[in-house]
């Protein structure tokens, strides 16, 4: 620091980007020669743009409905102790938030009805442009039934406090594989398009996502969050579902904002019409129960 018009001795008046980190020396103060006013001697100088944009798009395999094209939005209607969660789910569920964690909505933006209805949060993560597993910043984002992910104000475009650059695009789900760009995509302050619902989107990976129809959406049954989906064994995702409903009484229902709620109805079943348990099994193979596959990012 110096004294008032830099009339100190010492001093540096210095830039820090959190993003590189680094420093950057705007001026070094010498004494009177860097005047006696505030501000004296110093030049001005105009700082970049510090966010990038982007218009994102994802469908989740669970709601999604192949008559309409888009996903059901059930769970914006479930009130109560648990009712939909107008904090974020991410950081309780120990996914890894980097620069973003907390984030909440107003209940009202809950009431919106048709293609731009709540269905669930979602995690958008921009990565490393050389190492696509570093992750540089995350965001809970809104998910809307036809498929756009929004800010927690149910419109606004994402943003996230970085420099224009080129970065690795993800998103992630509590109980479906995430996805994430087969190469880094430019972004700047000017939204770009990244439509994960498009086949000629380039994902990263092998078999990254479901094909339903002429679309494409995240893989649903991760319900143990561990980066595979499996029907039997250790650790598997159908046992967690027939804790939910009970155990002993696996005709049980129970409602509410689950992990174990597979197809996002709000409402958790082993068996019967609609249950969770069954579209694990169709994901493994249907007639290979013992098979497993693993999400695509690394």
């Amino acid at each position: 620091t110096a004294t008032q018009g830099g009339s100190g001795d010492l001093g540096v008046l210095f830039r820090y980007n959190p993003t590189t980190p680094a420093l950057t020396t705007l001026q070094t103060f010498a004494g009177i020669s860097n005047g006696q006013y505030p501000f004296d001697g110093l030049a001005s100088e105009t700082l970049p743009a510090t966010n990038v944009s982007l218009n994102a798009k994802v469908f989740l395999e669970g709601p999604f409905n192949s008559g309409t094209g888009t996903m059901n939005n059930t769970l914006r209607t479930l009130t109560g102790g648990n009712g939909f969660p107008t904090t974020e789910p991410f950081t309780s569920a120990g996914f890894t938030i980097v620069g973003g964690g907390g984030e909440t909505i107003n209940p009202t933006v809950l009431a919106t009805t048709g293609n731009n209805a709540v269905v669930d949060w979602v995690l958008l993560e921009l990565r490393d442009k050389n190492t696509p597993a570093t992750i540089l910043r995350t965001k809970a984002m809104l998910l809307q039934s036809d498929g756009d992910i929004v800010d927690t104000d149910n419109s606004s475009a994402p943003a996230f406090p970085l420099g224009p650059d080129n970065y690795y695009v993800a998103v992630r789900q509590r109980n479906h594989f995430g996805v994430m760009t087969s190469a880094a995509v430019a972004l700047s302050g000017t939204p770009v398009t990244v439509d994960f619902t498009s086949p000629a989107q380039g994902n990263f990976g092998t078999n990254a996502q479901k094909t339903i129809g002429a679309v494409r959406a995240c893989w649903a049954g991760n319900v143990v969050r561990n980066s595979t989906i499996q029907y039997v064994g250790a650790n598997n995702d159908r046992d967690p579902i027939l804790v939910r409903v009970g155990s002993t009484v696996p005709t049980n229902v129970v409602t509410g904002y689950f992990a174990e709620d597979v197809n996002l109805d709000g409402n958790v079943l082993y068996v019967g019409a609609g249950n969770d348990r069954d579209p694990i099994l169709v994901n493994v193979g249907g007639t290979t129960p013992n098979n497993t596959f693993n999400e695509q990012l690394p």
